[in-house]
């Protein structure tokens, strides 16, 4: 879904969101994902049938035996993780450009608790073991059906702080950041962080202490 800038120019809810007050976000982001979920569930699970929009497209109904089937909304976490020293771990997907860093994410597994999928993402992707874990804020997230769940998590092993093993299929880099060493990376634009609309963003200025420049 694209909505109109004042040269008319089309742009995404990613990157107009946060133009947007909290009425409009949540009614952009609603249509946005109520659209996505049309857009790939057309049919009745069961018997394949074609569905029909019930409920103000709030859901869908298979004629043939009746079962009424809801938008899904996938749950994630997205975590920052801290070193117990005063650093913050930024990584890099394996999909974005190569300055862009963010803090780690992944889904919740089917019968996983959210604290418990923080943890195994973080040893997953980067190698690293975490203790304490506090929630911090969600975000929907309709790119195409996410819940964010956001977390401070603080590592517990030394040994793998001082080694970070990015797991070379979804994360290529993953640095340690002072405050002072990020602000001199966003400098000299060797770093780039998140858009405005993400929590991301949000979790790495909580940490940082105040605004701090979102990527292009």
């Amino acid at each position: 879904m694209g909505l109109l800038t004042a040269e008319a120019l089309p742009v995404s809810l990613r990157d107009s969101g946060h133009l947007l007050d909290d009425r409009d976000a949540g009614l952009a982001t609603a249509a946005v994902a109520l659209s996505q979920w049309r857009r790939t569930h057309r049919c009745c699970p069961r018997c394949g049938t074609r569905t029909e929009l019930v409920e103000s497209g709030w859901a869908a109904r298979c004629d043939v035996d009746g079962h009424v089937v809801y938008p899904r909304t996938d749950p994630a976490v997205i975590m920052a993780v801290h070193d117990g020293a005063g650093r913050l771990l930024l990584a890099r997907s394996v999909a974005w450009p190569q300055r862009r860093r963010s803090v780690l994410a992944g889904f919740v597994e089917a019968g996983e608790s959210p604290e418990s999928a923080v943890r195994r993402e973080v040893a997953e992707e980067v190698g690293v073991r975490i203790g304490r874990v506090e929630y911090a804020g969600s975000q929907p997230w309709p790119f195409p059906a996410s819940l964010m769940l956001g977390y401070h998590a603080w590592a517990v092993d030394s040994a793998a702080v001082a080694a970070l093993r990015p797991d070379g299929e979804e994360i290529t880099h993953a640095d340690w950041f002072t405050r002072e060493e990020l602000r001199v990376a966003l400098a000299e634009d060797r770093v780039r962080l998140p858009m405005q609309t993400s929590i991301a963003l949000a979790l790495i200025e909580s940490w940082y202490g105040e605004t701090l420049p979102s990527a292009p």
